[in-house]
């Protein structure tokens, strides 16, 4: 009798576990949902933990549990204690496929890509079915720079049904990274499916889609057929020109005979066909998306000048809405519909007064614009702009559309976590300041990501500025705000403090009464993190030409002038002197084009701010990455950087890619 009441307590006991391990499962899971916000997720982790707490309270070697509890050492940045209880779970019951793949996710939060892939591999054989074995190969092969491996495990998992963020997130990361050298149908559904998935950054996949486009339309061919008709059909090329900027020169030009070749025949036919019309569309929208880069030839710009003075005496007439769509629809893939003189009468609609499927055209075109120059009128660098043609006003760039996938974080446990500092006396909430911000999209990822920051994105192009903040407040992004260097010189002048500054793009030469390394001095205190970059971009040799260009003729930055000097490049697009500046993303944009050659950062400013954390009195170096993003050891870096305070040019950091993180002292 007393045999099986001891039998029954047992399995009471058992019984009980097995429920608490449930529910901490259950609770995990809720943890790593995207639908709840980061505390919600730190709750259901912190539940998840009670639970495993008190079933191993009651049966210490349960292996699910300990495994479980590796698990939530892992998310909570606690990388020996999860190993441990890996190691522990797989002690008590061998062979368990999920405790690899845990160990391979605990090798890659180590930045050890190898050994993760050899542990996954080992979940692999245990459980070929483990989608998140399979999942963490793929993570371990890019990490590796494996990109066409990781590329194909990535597609399998979608056509397996894993649709997971992570798994297109990983995707476009590789697909930025392959060479596509032939046409290839696989590929372009690929793009397709990349492209029409919604939420995922397609201005990283310009290149990709490039590529696949040269090889479609044969554009290395000068034989090559561009029929209009074939081109109004394909469903990749038109969803490239809406969403993506394609840096290939061979591209451009197709996209500017696709350009011609409709608005020649409206000119013979009196009619925009509606079968041009998606094609149409976007190709305005890529319009846009270059700062109107695009070349015409004479007879495209007397066209265009005829229906503009067409919409003007329309509307000056009373004309319905319905009468000057298809004219307004041409005239934006020359120039920008708020440029023009009938502009202000434009205002009479709103938005969503105009067809559905050219709002996006005339938002760009026009509603975005007007937005954005009502923010730029509270700033004193309006006065800049007063006295430039209206197609000359500078554009913002970079163009982009969706933030980068990640993971909602703080930045508390990011500081903890990622460079092991102690995070007790830190305020609730932190303020970043990100120089250089451009348009703003590293900075907006800070601000939308991280549950516990206030961000101040500084830039020197109001354009960027007035994108920033008006995107930020179409994404309901109200942790943020955008000034120009003045107004940040101001803010740290009256004594205030950030946590954590960013560099981003450095002042350029024309900005002669900015210093960062004194704004970065003033703005931070004791436990401060600043983190940089130690690469300098726009020095091709190309750059160097163009201004060499600029400073004999004494040329301004007006529209007329960018695109005499991008004709320059791309006339002589065989001459190697130019191949460097051809692959830029930035040369395929008016805006990066001007930023490059009219206002380049300063080198100086860099070398300012080395020579700032050089004091290791000061400032103590506290993690360094290679452009790989691998971690290096500190020593040999700290090295490096005395020796350019020193004034060694042999040794310099500057030019290396690295990406550094320093604190602080006092």
């Amino acid at each position: 009798m007393q045999a099986q009441h001891h039998i029954q307590a047992s399995e009471s006991r058992q019984a009980h576990v097995a429920r608490l391990v449930l529910q901490a499962n259950l609770a995990y899971g809720e943890s790593n949902s995207g639908a709840g916000s980061f505390v919600q997720r730190l709750n259901a982790r912190h539940e998840s933990r009670s639970y495993l707490d008190e079933a191993l309270a009651l049966e210490p070697d349960h292996a699910g549990a300990l495994g479980l509890l590796g698990r939530v050492e892992l998310d909570d940045g606690q990388l020996e204690k999860a190993h441990a209880l890996f190691n522990a779970s797989l002690t008590h019951q061998p062979d368990q496929a999920q405790q690899y793949a845990n160990l391979g996710y605990w090798a890659m939060k180590s930045e050890r890509p190898a050994l993760a892939e050899q542990y996954f591999l080992q979940a692999l054989e245990l459980d070929r079915q483990s989608a998140a074995a399979f999942c963490g190969v793929a993570h371990a092969k890019r990490l590796q720079g494996q990109f066409d491996v990781a590329y194909l495990h990535y597609r399998k998992l979608l056509e397996t049904g894993a649709q997971w963020e992570s798994v297109y997130s990983g995707m476009m990361t590789c697909a930025a990274q392959l060479n596509v050298n032939k046409a290839d149908a696989t590929l372009a559904q690929d793009a397709i499916a990349l492209l029409n998935k919604d939420g995922l950054p397609h201005q990283e996949l310009g290149q990709f889609v490039a590529a696949i486009i040269r090889q479609q339309y044969d554009l290395d061919n000068p034989q090559a057929q561009i029929v209009l008709d074939a081109a109004s059909e394909d469903e990749l090329l038109i969803l490239a020109l809406e969403k993506t900027l394609m840096p290939d020169p061979a591209v451009e030009e197709l996209v500017t005979l696709l350009r011609r070749a409709v608005i020649a025949e409206v000119a013979h036919t009196a009619e925009l066909r509606e079968e041009l019309q998606p094609l149409t569309l976007a190709l305005a929208r890529y319009a846009d998306r270059t700062g109107y880069a695009l070349t015409a030839d004479e007879d495209e710009e007397r066209l265009i000048d005829t229906i503009n003075n067409s919409i003007s005496a329309q509307l000056a007439m009373g004309e319905p809405q319905d009468a000057i769509t298809g004219s307004l629809l041409l005239s934006a893939l020359y120039s920008a519909l708020f440029h023009q003189d009938f502009a202000m009468d434009l205002g009479r609609w709103s938005l969503v007064d105009w067809p559905l499927a050219m709002q996006p055209v005339l938002a760009a075109s026009y509603y975005d614009r007007a937005a954005e120059e009502a923010i730029k009128q509270n700033f004193d660098e309006k006065a800049d702009e007063l006295c430039l043609d209206k197609a000359d006003v500078p554009q913002a760039w970079p163009s982009w559309s969706q933030l980068a996938y990640r993971a909602e974080s703080s930045l508390k446990v990011l500081m903890a976590e990622e460079l092991r500092l102690a995070t007790d006396n830190l305020p609730a909430t932190l303020r970043i300041m990100v120089c250089g911000a451009q348009s703003g999209q590293r900075a907006m990822e800070l601000a939308h990501y991280l549950d516990d920051v206030e961000v101040i994105a500084v830039d020197e192009s109001l354009a960027n500025i007035a994108k920033a903040s008006r995107m930020a407040n179409d994404m309901g992004i109200d942790n943020i705000v955008f000034w120009p260097w003045s107004i940040a010189q101001r803010f740290v002048a009256d004594g205030h403090k950030v946590h954590w500054v960013e560099v981003g793009r450095l002042p350029s030469t024309a900005m002669t009464e900015v210093s960062l390394a004194a704004l970065v001095s003033s703005a931070t205190q004791n436990g401060a993190v600043v983190h940089m970059h130690t690469a300098v971009a726009e020095q091709t040799e190309g750059d160097r030409r163009i201004r060499q260009l600029i400073s004999q003729h004494k040329l301004s930055p007006t529209r007329t002038a960018l695109r005499q000097l991008r004709r320059i490049v791309l006339n002589n697009k065989e001459d190697g002197a130019w191949q460097s500046l051809l692959n830029e993303e930035d040369f395929y944009s008016l805006g990066g084009c001007r930023d490059r050659w009219f206002r380049p950062q300063d080198i100086h400013q860099l070398k300012e701010m080395m020579a700032l954390v050089s004091n290791e009195v000061e400032w103590k170096l506290i993690k360094a990455r290679d452009s790989d993003g691998h971690s290096l050891a500190t020593g040999p870096v700290q090295k490096l950087v005395q020796a350019e305070a020193l004034g060694s040019e042999v040794l310099s950091l500057v030019g290396q890619g690295l990406s550094v993180y320093f604190m602080k002292r006092r």
